[in-house]
Formats: C-alpha cells, structure tokens, sequence
C-alpha cells in the first residue's frame, strides 16, 4: 500500500517516512503544489496532510482533489488544534484530525483505521476478487484455494487491481503505484509485468479478467 505525506517541517517529514515505511510504500512532498501534483496521480490509499504549506494551503489541496472526483482518504496533520479548524478540516472532506505533537502510534492506528474504513485495508489484511486471495500479513496468494507464488512487484500489481476493480488504470498510475516516482525502470515495465501476472492466472482462467485499455491501460472486471 502506498501512502502521501505532506508536510514542510523537514525533520518531522523525515521521522514519518521512517515511520511509516516499514509497513507502507511513502511518497513525500514539502510544500502544497508539490502535494496537490502527487494527489492528484490518483496512486495512494491515503493521505497524511499538513495545513499551513508553502505555496497553496492543506484545505486547498483538499478541496481541489475532491472536486476532481478524488475519495483517497485524508488525514490533517497540523499544529491549529481550535475546534474551528478541525471543524473546517473535516468539512472540507477531510478524513480524521491529528494535532501536533502526537504520539506514532496513535498516527499509525489512525492511518490502518482510515485503510480499512475506505476498504483498502480489512481487518484480516486480507483483500478478495472473485476467489483470488491476497493475504496481506504473509503476501500469500490463494487463487480458487490454490496458493501461487507470486513476485512482490506482481503481488503489488495485481493489489492494486484488486483495489480499483471497475476502475480504467493508465500505464503511467500503475508504473508510478508500483514502481515509484525515482524508479530507474521505464515504463515498459508495466507491460511485461502484466504478461507473466496474466500467465500467473491463466491456469486458473483470471488473465481474461485484466482487459487491456488500448492506448490507455488496464482494467480489472468489476465482479
């Protein structure tokens, strides 16, 4: 899973990343139009928001995003703990509130709290399509009770599939979900991958589930 964080303390922007990435992929951004850019690649499960940026505000940010159509879960992070600005936070479409300081613990239970309110993440950690099983804590997959081995880079492809089923992913959401921003690959990647994910699945009959967008990308059936 992948998470957004914003937030232009730099050493506090540091100690979140760290914090964060042993249990998530984290990209990061210092200032509003960096993070409304990131936002808006539609790749993230969740959002952690500063308010006071350089540039445009967090509630502007936020506004943009969902007036663009965008449901990524958001989280305010912010020194202005008035009731006034936690009222307009949440609703100006924010998700949860958190002042500073906070304890990392209540940051991480609040971000697994949001995951698994907006479906991205269950209590098990475990995401189903169709009778493919994707058991989070191990990174197993079952596909009709029969485990397969899958690469993590496949695993996090066929995730992110899962987590958007229905939804038309372009090659570029999909190298920038999976890959990462700084990735030294090329977007190529994304087909190859593809290939041998369908392979994966082909003895099960699932490959005929992903449909290839031409010129655009790909698409998981919705159920």
């Amino acid at each position: 899973m992948r998470l957004l964080v914003v937030e232009d303390n730099l050493p506090l922007l540091d100690s979140i990343v760290q914090l964060l990435s042993d249990e998530f992929e984290v990209d990061q951004a210092s200032n509003g139009d960096d993070g409304l850019f990131l936002a808006q690649q539609n790749i993230h499960d969740a959002i952690i928001l500063d308010v006071m940026l350089p540039g445009i505000d967090g509630f502007e940010v936020l506004k943009i995003i969902r007036n663009e159509g965008s449901k990524i879960p958001v989280l305010f992070l912010t020194a202005r703990d008035s009731l006034e600005d936690r009222v307009m936070g949440l609703d100006s479409g924010g998700d949860d509130y958190l002042t500073k300081p906070f304890q990392a613990a209540e940051l991480k239970a609040r971000i697994r709290a949001l995951l698994r309110r907006s479906g991205s993440l269950t209590t098990s950690q475990t995401i189903q399509y169709r009778g493919i099983e994707l058991l989070g804590k191990e990174r197993d997959v079952l596909v009709d009770g029969t485990s397969i081995k899958l690469t993590a880079k496949q695993y996090e492809l066929l995730e992110y599939l899962i987590q958007n089923k229905g939804a038309i992913l372009t090659k570029e959401q999909i190298y920038d979900r999976v890959w990462g921003f700084d990735s030294d690959t090329t977007i190529a990647i994304v087909e190859v991958f593809m290939h041998h994910l369908r392979k994966k699945l082909e003895p099960f009959g699932y490959h005929t589930d992903i449909k290839t967008i031409r010129g655009v990308g790909y698409m998981l059936n919705d159920e």
